[in-house]
């Protein structure tokens, strides 16, 4: 017998939360103490291994950062100020990919050049460039990828990228490598900067690039953590600096104003140093599978329960990450709790059912909705509505579909209708046109823009982007409400046109369209194509006297947009 989800999660609960209240009366000590050494290794590898993958999706990004800004194999300019715009433009896409935490990629060329572009937000932008060796850095606010640049503001020290860590560092390295953790003056925050080398036409080496990754992030999620009261949680290199901890600050401000990383010997916190002084020497020992697991007692008497792994690559990176819980955590008020569990068991055993089955069926009837949803999308209803309203995962889960419906309908370049969203929605129009109550005629325009590969050959593939979505706006503007535009492949696009009227409504309309589109363009300059007519040639298809389906109404007001353009050729 085929069980529904809420059947498979509510009969296995039922029998969980019952056996567990009839055995936990009958539960030894020592059965208890080897369930919480079970628990205690499973909670400590599990969370050892969440802030691996933090750590993993904190850092990985940095090395396709520095890809982005100079490709593997690029060869660097002689000199930077040649290479002005295209440095740029491959500098904002690079700081694009992971804004938080690479938002600053800069190079330093052999020769003293530098050239960096920092991302205050998604839209706003600092470069900083350095032409003249001797010179100081000249600072540029500006706006978009192609914003004009503000007047420059010049620093008042020189700065020389070879003297800097980052650059000695990438400039002894064959590849990519991590300098030394530091803390960043403006935000006192901790920051790890990865570099790699640049070669010149002779593989020679013509600087280095590189980008910031700041740990604060990382350090908030070590603090967010919550195993239990008194566990913690910290991340540290070999020589114990720490670089995060949910039970100290891993900086402190001395005397004199500056900052100051702390290591874990100087953290003022004896557990969290006896911690520290057991993995060291676990790390000395023999190697071990990742993550490790160890039970000590430290100086005050606490047992402690601990796991820690040692994370790092090829690029130099070289940390430990350690979780500590004392034991009694796990075990506090078993003993005291064996007399009482018997009495209470069977009470808690009833509510646990019946706060568990009410939250079974709230979550289950939300997912059987999203699967609805997903089957009707998966049969081509990709507006199918999705009435769910949470603050959850599955609220976020709900969200993210319907971001998904709404991509799957959308041409990414023009925002118009795709090509599936017009084909599934003259299904629909003709699926309401047989039905007896709506028998009104309708119309399918399928229109080709004239002379558009010399758009593109011309003016550039940009441009030609830019004519799309001028002409996607100017269709959309001019269709009626209850009208659909839609790109439909290249320099194609199909209009479906509701309750046209007849044939010659419908040639009005195409009259309309083809006038439309044949203004002069506003987005590009079109001077350098004298002589080159643009506009458009469009053919319509007539429902229900022309075809009854939404692949024959395309062809035929693609035939039909043909024999216009033909004709209106034959003219000339």
């Amino acid at each position: 017998m085929r069980l529904s989800f809420r059947q498979s999660l509510t009969v296995p609960y039922v029998v969980l939360v019952l056996g567990v209240a009839a055995l936990i009366g009958l539960l030894s000590y020592r059965t208890g103490s080897q369930a919480v050494n079970t628990v205690a290794d499973h909670l400590l590898r599990e969370t050892v291994g969440r802030i691996v993958q933090a750590i993993d999706r904190h850092i990985v990004g940095s090395g396709a950062v520095l890809e982005a800004a100079f490709p593997e194999g690029m060869v660097a300019p002689e000199n930077i100020e040649t290479h002005f715009d295209e440095m740029r433009t491959r500098f904002w896409i690079a700081t694009s990919l992971h804004l938080d935490p690479n938002n600053y990629v800069y190079y330093g060329s052999r020769q003293g050049q530098f050239f960096g572009l920092w991302r205050d937000s998604i839209r706003e932008g600092e470069l900083r460039v350095k032409i003249d060796p001797n010179a100081p850095r000249s600072l540029y606010r500006f706006t978009g990828i192609d914003g004009a640049l503000a007047d420059p503001v010049l620093e008042t020290k020189i700065f020389d990228p070879r003297e800097r860590p980052w650059y000695k560092a990438g400039e002894i390295q064959p590849s990519y490598t991590w300098t030394s953790i530091y803390i960043d003056f403006r935000h006192a925050e901790l920051v790890a900067t990865r570099a790699r080398r640049v070669l010149g036409p002779r593989g020679e080496l013509a600087g280095v690039v590189a980008t910031d990754v700041s740990l604060r992030q990382l350090n908030d999620f070590v603090r967010k953590l919550k195993i239990s009261d008194r566990a913690f949680a910290f991340i540290m290199e070999m020589d114990g600096n720490l670089i995060a901890s949910s039970r100290s600050s891993n900086t402190k401000i001395l005397t004199d104003g500056s900052s100051h990383r702390i290591n874990v010997s100087e953290s003022g916190d004896d557990l969290q140093i006896a911690v520290f002084e057991r993995v060291r020497q676990a790390l000395a020992g023999p190697p071990m599978d990742p993550p490790r697991t160890l039970q000590f007692t430290a100086p005050s008497g606490q047992v402690i329960e601990l796991a820690y792994d040692r994370l790092n690559d090829m690029a130099g990176l070289d940390w430990t990450i350690v979780v500590a819980v004392p034991r009694s955590d796990f075990i506090q008020g078993v003993t005291e709790n064996v007399i009482r569990t018997a009495f209470i068991g069977g009470i808690a055993a009833l509510m646990a059912i019946a706060i568990g089955l009410t939250i079974l069926n709230w979550v289950s009837r939300d997912l059987k909705q999203l699967a609805e949803v997903a089957s009707q999308v998966g049969n081509g209803r990709l507006d199918t509505p999705i009435a769910i309203d949470r603050h959850d995962e599955i609220g976020d889960l709900a969200a993210s579909f319907r971001q998904m419906q709404y991509r799957l309908q959308i041409d990414a370049l023009t925002k118009l209708a795709n090509r599936e969203e017009i084909l599934r929605s003259i299904n629909d129009r003709i699926y309401q046109h047989r039905r007896k109550t709506d028998d009104t005629p309708f119309a399918v325009f399928f229109i080709d823009l004239n002379n558009f590969k010399f758009v593109n050959d011309r003016l550039g593939h940009d441009a030609g982007d830019k004519v799309l979505v001028e002409v996607g706006e100017r269709l959309r503007l001019s269709i009626r409400s209850g009208d659909l535009v839609a790109r439909y492949a290249g320099d194609e696009f199909v209009v479906l046109a509701n309750d046209v009227g007849s044939v010659d409504n419908a040639r009005k309309i195409r009259n309309s369209i083809e006038k439309v589109v044949g203004e002069p363009m506003k987005s590009v300059d079109t001077s350098s194509l004298a002589g080159i007519m643009l506009g458009a040639a469009v053919g319509f298809a007539y429902y229900p006297s022309d075809a009854t389906t939404a692949q024959q109404l395309i062809k035929q007001a693609d035939t039909d947009m043909y024999a216009r353009k033909h004709t209106s050729k034959a003219r000339l």
